[in-house]
């Protein structure tokens, strides 16, 4: 990883911390986090989470252009995060096989499942204009956020 990233996916994980600590709210904490990660990372134009309500995923707090509402488990970049497990990490949405596209100015995105008691109950939804925004350092530094997301969930849910 990039020594500028490692430093950026650091900070963001110490503030973070900083956010979701004594709050127990799901969705304050969602809002909190979308807008912070949004406000940090450069040239993106949609972020935020969808949260699963039996077979399909839920609009929940979000930075950006309105978006889908409702998208099926296994549809979509979303969807198919829930389905598999793994998050979904891609290059060109246009060439993903079943891509929503909620906002047409999106060509890349990565999604990261949310877990709670070893099930996934949301996702974390980041696109981006540009072709090839996100790579695997990125992957990795939104994972270890995730990471301490979900262990503040076990706490507090």
């Amino acid at each position: 990883m990039s020594s500028e990233k490692v430093a950026l996916y650091r900070l963001l994980a110490q503030q973070t911390i900083s956010l979701i600590e004594g709050e127990s709210d799901l969705i304050a904490n969602m809002a909190n986090l979308s807008a912070l990660l949004f406000n940090q990372l450069a040239d993106v134009n949609w972020l935020g989470f969808y949260i699963l309500r039996q077979d399909e995923l839920v609009l929940g707090p979000f930075q950006g252009q309105v978006a889908c509402v409702r998208i099926p488990v296994g549809k979509g970049v979303c969807g198919t995060a829930v389905a598999t497990g793994e998050v979904q990490l891609v290059a060109d949405v246009h060439q993903f096989a079943g891509h929503i596209a909620c906002d047409s100015a999106s060509n890349s995105e990565i999604v990261l499942p949310i877990r709670h008691a070893g099930e996934v109950i949301a996702v974390l939804d980041i696109d981006s204009p540009l072709f090839n925004r996100f790579n695997t350092d990125d992957q990795a530094g939104l994972e270890k956020i995730v990471e301490l997301f979900e262990l503040h969930l076990a706490k507090t849910l």
